[in-house]
């Protein structure tokens, strides 16, 4: 076993042994595999494919925020396809109901003439589903997915059926059409582990996907993970060992964006309210599973910085005073990564 991870660990977590570093290394091999087949079919979104899968590996959900056209539902395919996930895609519209994602009950009759009810699962029931638009549709629809992303199963008519397993979500926002939306309230954003904002890919990316995708011959994505293999990763993600210094780092950095219990005065003066001790949890698996991915078996706290931005920008708000002085979350969030990286 590597004796750096030994000597890196301190109280908060204890150093795997043989066995499970076997198979991280194992596992970390799998990942950067389905990690290059979804870029061969996405380009110059690197950082988005990887926010992408360590949300999944951590067992999470993904809100993924960009304009038309940058690739968001072929990611989607493509990761379906590389995991092995049976994947469906809702276009989520102002009169979209409950019943349209959980499914409803139908009354039927058999031959003998008795009649009964029977449940039509609705497209929540794959393993990865795309909420495309998901602020499109009313509170009323929105809660109804809530519900399958925290508990993974849906209530109709007073019986619970429980979703595939591993089930996630990866819905979609457009950052610039607002008209006719129903933003998403605070307690339904906490449960995506992420926001992963996409931008517009460089000159380069912009010419290969000019140049691949529009012959005969364009790219598809091969499986490179089962369902099964997945959720054994997931499982071996929560076995990754933090050290304390990361422990601290990610208290730090979560508590420094409240204003309740923040040392920072602009966090006082700017924030209308920050983080809540999902952030912490949602970092933790976070970090674990970056440091696996990338082939590590232990996080630093340089994977807390990077995700951040990620992990935190759905989660905090600031006050009408800070928004109206042009201040911006994204801009909070790396005041609190100097703070917590200068010591």
């Amino acid at each position: 076993m590597n004796s750096t991870i030994t000597q890196s660990l301190g109280a908060a977590s204890h150093a795997p042994d043989d066995g499970t570093v076997a198979d991280m290394e194992r596992v970390a091999g799998l990942i950067q595999k389905a990690k290059t087949a979804v870029e061969q079919v996405i380009y110059g979104q690197g950082l988005v494919v990887e926010e992408s899968l360590i949300t999944i590996l951590a067992g999470g959900h993904v809100l993924l925020i960009g304009v038309p056209g940058l690739a968001k539902t072929k990611m989607v395919q493509a990761l379906g396809v590389v995991l092995g996930l049976a994947e469906k895609r809702v276009q989520f519209t102002p009169d979209l109901m409950p019943a349209d994602i959980i499914g409803s009950e139908v009354l039927e009759e058999d031959s003998a003439g008795k009649r009964f009810f029977r449940f039509i699962e609705g497209p929540v029931f794959c393993q990865l589903l795309m909420a495309d638009e998901i602020n499109r549709a009313s509170p009323r629809t929105q809660s109804a997915l809530l519900q399958a992303m925290q508990e993974g199963r849906v209530s109709v008519a007073g019986q619970y059926h429980p979703l595939p397993h591993p089930f996630h979500v990866l819905a979609t926002q457009n950052p610039i059409e607002q008209e006719g939306t129903y933003p998403l309230p605070e307690a339904q954003l906490d449960r995506f582990l992420m926001q992963v904002d996409i931008h517009y890919p460089d000159l380069d990316a912009e010419r290969q996907i000019m140049l691949r995708t529009t012959g005969l011959d364009a790219p598809e994505p091969k499986q490179v993970l089962s369902p099964d293999d997945l959720v054994a990763a997931q499982r071996l993600v929560r076995q990754v060992p933090v050290g304390e210094s990361v422990v601290n780092a990610i208290l730090k950095l979560v508590r420094a964006g409240r204003p309740e219990t923040t040392t920072l005065q602009e966090v006082k003066d700017r924030v209308a309210w920050g983080p809540g001790p999902r952030a912490s949890q949602a970092l933790m698996q976070a970090t674990r599973a970056r440091a696996l991915l990338q082939g590590r078996l232990a996080p630093s706290i340089d994977d807390v910085l990077a995700l951040a931005r990620p992990v935190l920008q759905h989660r905090m708000a600031l006050n009408f005073g800070a928004r109206a002085d042009g201040h911006t979350v994204a801009g909070l969030i790396d005041l609190l990564c100097r703070h917590v990286d200068a010591g």
